[in-house]
């Protein structure tokens, strides 16, 4: 009796434990609830400065004219914008018109005089739920930069001219490298016979151009980038990229939801912003430093003569909400796995078949890409946490069902027909023998999962889960070594406090006996 006193404590500690997580799980989804019914105008913005500023002076200007507004800045590339305002989770976001035909609605080859035709492009938005704005005054278009030194060593001026240099190295975004607008269109376009091509950032090219890691990239004319380092955007001589005219695009239900009021604060950008106004706006946040909200504030009083009230928080204030939410990101998705991949573990064990099928289903989702799961989870549940919970809580379950299922394996053999023996029931030696025996291999695997939630966490940024990714993310786009530092040092210190934390768990749930004891 006594030597299954020991056990048993730990086996009810155990529960404990499990049931306290099923209750703070409860409370912290409650924001996230709470937040799903809030009547809000959701403004979302692409992973670029532009777009960024752009959803920051539609959400100052909706806040000014009385409606709730949240802006959900640098979700990702287009194509994950476009889904998310179609799905309904955003209301609102800026976007081009070239985007649109060739990207988007998917209708290559139609030239610069079709894309302003805008009862076609209102008869295919109308289709998907959709309104756009009058354009907004300036021509984003793409164009191919190089250094201005090096095109002239070179004699090149024109795309055409890189025909001749074949060995030149191309360094593009990431969504130019596979937009039907983008490289492999543009190549066939020009004949161009360059194969050292590579994706990376686009923020990030920048410097790859000034380091000479590259010797050409893909440049948005409104970049502030274009002038600070030196280039030269090459001629369009064969006229491949059409017209990339800024509008808001914006769900036709904002009006039955919130009032038309709403359209009528979106038509107050409408033709107010050239190509060097926007430059400039571009140039204050890439260049000076100055925060998104600042300048969106500073525009909407200098130019509308409306005073909008800052959006952006204090470092300080920030910090302790990127990590607030950070935590809840990693707690709720690891409580609901723990609930769920401990008695999967258990399945696992007692039947090797079904548990053969358990840990290779498992194993299989822990092969997918974070950043892939995190996508195919928004037609299932739109963007933000709810997504992210879902994508960290599959990453969860194969380290903690694997430890359970090796750890009730382990357990030997003799002591279960001893316990069967003296007439215990099945679930009490489970309770009482098993689980206490196999707790140390079950708590590994738990923290195994939350550390790697931790780190994988930083990613639900891109789908507007916020968190610690969220200044790290910016950090990358501004060059802002401060920013990156917000987000990757919080994070950092968290993932040694959870460690921490499952030192101090390990006494309360592991028996005595079976702690692991440090080397003399």
């Amino acid at each position: 009796m006594k030597q299954a006193l020991g056990p048993s404590i730990g086996a009810a500690a155990l529960v404990r434990v499990l049931a306290s997580c099923a209750s703070v799980a409860a409370i912290a989804a409650s924001p996230i609830a709470h937040a799903a019914t809030a009547q809000k105008l959701r403004v979302a913005s692409k992973a670029f400065t532009e777009s960024v500023i752009l959803a920051e002076l539609v959400t100052q200007l909706e806040r000014a004219a009385g409606f709730p507004s949240q802006h959900r800045a640098g979700l990702g590339g287009s194509r994950l914008v476009w889904d998310a305002l179609v799905s309904g989770s955003i209301d609102i976001y800026p976007e081009y018109t070239g985007t649109l035909i060739d990207e988007i609605l998917v209708r290559p080859g139609m030239r610069d005089g079709e894309s302003h035709d805008k009862a076609w492009l209102a008869r295919a938005l109308e289709a998907h739920g959709v309104g756009m704005s009058e354009p907004l005054g300036f021509n984003n278009t793409y164009a191919l930069g190089l250094r201005s030194a090096r095109a002239r060593d070179l004699g090149i001026s024109r795309i055409s001219d890189l025909r001749v240099h074949p060995g030149l190295r191309l360094g593009f975004s990431n969504e130019f490298m596979s937009r039907h607008d983008g490289w492999p269109a543009l190549q066939r376009r020009y004949g161009l016979p360059q194969t050292r091509v590579r994706g990376l950032e686009h923020a990030l090219a920048y410097r790859a151009l000034e380091g000479g890691d590259i010797d050409a990239t893909d440049v948005y004319t409104t970049d502030a980038e274009i002038p600070r380092y030196g280039l030269l955007s090459l001629e369009d001589d064969l006229r491949f990229f059409k017209r990339y005219d800024a509008v808001l695009l914006y769900r036709l239900d904002i009006v039955s939801r919130v009032g038309p009021g709403a359209l009528d604060a979106l038509r107050l950008l409408q033709g107010r912003l050239d190509e060097r106004k926007m430059a400039a706006l571009n140039a204050r946040v890439q260049l000076d430093r100055v925060p998104q909200a600042d300048v969106a504030a500073d525009f909407l009083r200098e130019d509308i003569g409306l005073v909008a009230a800052k959006s952006a928080p204090s470092a300080a204030r920030m910090i302790l909400a990127r990590t607030a939410e950070h935590l809840l990101l990693v707690g709720v998705s690891l409580l609901v796995a723990i609930l769920v991949g401990i008695p999967l573990g258990i399945l696992a064990a007692r039947r090797p078949l079904v548990g053969q099928v358990v840990l290779a289903a498992v194993g299989v989702v822990q092969t997918v890409p974070t950043l892939a799961l995190l996508v195919f989870m928004i037609p299932l549940f739109g963007i933000g946490g709810l997504p992210a919970v879902v994508a960290l809580f599959l990453y969860s379950l194969l380290p903690i069902v694997r430890n359970t299922h090796a750890g009730l394996r382990g357990v030997p053999g003799a002591l279960r027909e001893s316990a069967e023996a003296l007439g215990l029931p099945r679930g009490a030696v489970l309770r009482l023998i098993e689980l206490p025996l196999a707790s140390p291999l079950i708590l590994a695997g738990i923290k195994s999962a939350a550390v790697i939630n931790v780190g994988t966490a930083t990613l639900g940024a891109l789908i507007g889960a916020g968190g610690l990714g969220q200044p790290i993310f910016t950090g990358v786009r501004l060059d802002d070594v401060g920013l990156i530092l917000q987000g990757a040092i919080p994070a950092s210190l968290l993932a040694l406090a959870v460690q921490g934390t499952f030192e101090l768990v390990e006494r309360l749930v592991v028996p005595r006996g079976l702690r692991a004891r440090p080397r003399p």
